[in-house]
């Protein structure tokens, strides 16, 4: 009877067997995480090179990064739906051949026209890998590994931001940006192969229920669409601008890649922090963060006077960021709403429309009054976000249901957390567009210190 007891207190003590097939399919899904932020961001490090070669400024070079995330933002949802009843192996191996396609036609483009062209593919094949590529991994685990599983293909995506995009921008200045990119598309088509016969082969779900604006506002669905674009708009202000920011604040102009990329680090810990409290405590972590963020806004200009601590400040204020893109997605699976793909993909639509739309209001607000300004903006548009998680509490309900484990369920709308902070990635390219190609905006917003870092930049492009 003791026996009986304990296997019913302590089922968690039971063994987990983990095939073969289940790690080698991880692996792969982890990589081909890596390999899409790769394709995403590899333009940033590349605009200066790729625009003198085509024959076109920087700045209009910036559109590249532009109609990606447009496509993101456009097709995530419509996507989504019309594949919903796809085996999800062959989803997603197409979306590597979406990668390799795309990254083919940039780097063999004759013209301008045709890297756009390649970019929206590549947007295309973004939009639908990031509603498959974590799902699917938590379908080749067993239920009580699925959070771990997740972690993994994370890890991808952090890997693609921190080494990634570097080492293909070591690449194209060394050799060229032609040689950089299509190194990534073979890489992508060799990786496409090994999926197509490694992967283990999952269904495709049930049609998905899509809902209705009205049902929307009803579950609380809205309020955290809502709540997320105005969060991702609030940070965009500012990240947009965080180099002439940055070099202003005292930074070499060279070390402006450096500085992005230890402030992408630390966003990791927040990663980190939301897997630990997606469960226990999902709107007080929210509140917090988003909180924490505006805060960091608040003192940024205090701090600018110091190099050290503007990146200290930078830096709480990216690694509260980091925790947002799990937390909203968790919270829009738990309307019950929609179906989880379409949850995942509304929420990755109004991440990329929060992008859009906060790198616009920055720029105004920098060409108005300065660099100075910009956190203050960005802290009244995450108050107004943060508003909308308080008020709204069908969507951040106060009294969460807490999984003891992560279900193949709820985490087939969490894979698009990572969409979420590989969404967030387009900004990033716009930062070091800032540093570049928007030279030019920043010189017309100025004081003399807006002067001496768009200076700095000059002379980094001179060389």
């Amino acid at each position: 009877m003791s026996t009986t007891s304990n296997r019913t207190v302590h089922p968690h003590t039971t063994p987990i067997t983990v095939t073969t097939s289940s790690v080698i399919g991880i692996a792969v899904l982890g990589l081909a995480t890596f390999f899409a932020i790769t394709t995403e961001l590899m333009p940033v490090g590349l605009l200066g090179t790729m625009s003198r070669d085509l024959g076109v400024t920087e700045s209009t070079m910036g559109i590249v990064i532009t109609v990606y995330a447009a496509a993101v933002a456009l097709l995530a949802l419509p996507l989504t739906s019309l594949t919903a009843k796809l085996p999800r192996k062959t989803v997603l191996v197409a979306t590597l051949i979406g990668y390799t396609v795309s990254n083919a036609l940039v780097a063999l483009a004759p013209s301008f026209a045709v890297v756009c062209a390649g970019r929206v593919v590549g947007g295309i094949a973004h939009a639908l890998f990031f509603s498959v590529a974590s799902a699917y991994a938590t379908r080749i685990v067993p239920p009580r590994l699925a959070g771990r599983a997740i972690a993994f293909v994370y890890s991808g995506s952090s890997l693609g931001f921190v080494i990634g995009v570097p080492l293909a921008t070591g690449v194209g200045q060394s050799v060229g940006w032609r040689p950089a990119v299509g190194g990534v598309a073979a890489c992508a088509a060799l990786l496409a192969v090994v999926a197509a016969v490694c992967l283990p082969a999952v269904r495709g779900a049930a049609s998905p229920h899509v809902g209705s604006p009205r049902a929307w506002a009803r579950t609380g669905l809205l309020s955290v669409v809502v709540a997320d674009l105005l969060l991702f708009a609030g940070h965009y202000v500012v990240y947009t601008y965080i180099g002439p920011y940055v070099i202003d604040a005292g930074l070499d102009a060279g070390m402006v890649s450096g500085a992005l990329l230890v402030l992408g680090g630390t966003g990791v810990i927040g990663l980190w922090l939301a897997g630990v409290f997606v469960d226990r405590a999902p709107r007080q972590t929210l509140i917090a963060a988003i909180a924490a963020m505006a805060a960091a806004f608040v003192l940024m200009p205090f701090a600018h006077g110091s190099l050290v601590g503007t990146m200290v400040v930078a830096g709480l204020w990216m690694a509260a960021n980091g925790t947002t893109g799990t937390l909203f997605m968790a919270a829009a699976i738990r309307t019950g709403g929609v179906s989880p793909e379409i949850a995942g993909a509304l929420v990755n639509g109004a991440s990329n429309i929060g992008i859009a739309g906060g790198a616009a209001i920055g720029g105004q607000v920098l060409g108005l009054s300065g660099l100075q300004t910009l956190p203050f903006a960005g802290a009244l548009v995450l108050v107004a976000g943060l508003s909308v998680v308080a008020f709204a509490k069908r969507g951040f309900p106060v009294h969460s249901t807490a999984q003891p484990h992560l279900s193949t369920s709820s985490i087939e709308v969490l894979t698009s957390s990572l969409a979420v902070v590989t969404s967030s990635i387009p900004t990033v390219s716009r930062a070091i567009q800032t540093v570049t190609g928007s030279v030019a905006t920043v010189r017309r917003a100025a004081t003399g210190s807006i002067q001496t870092a768009t200076g700095s930049v000059r002379a980094v492009r001179e060389r």
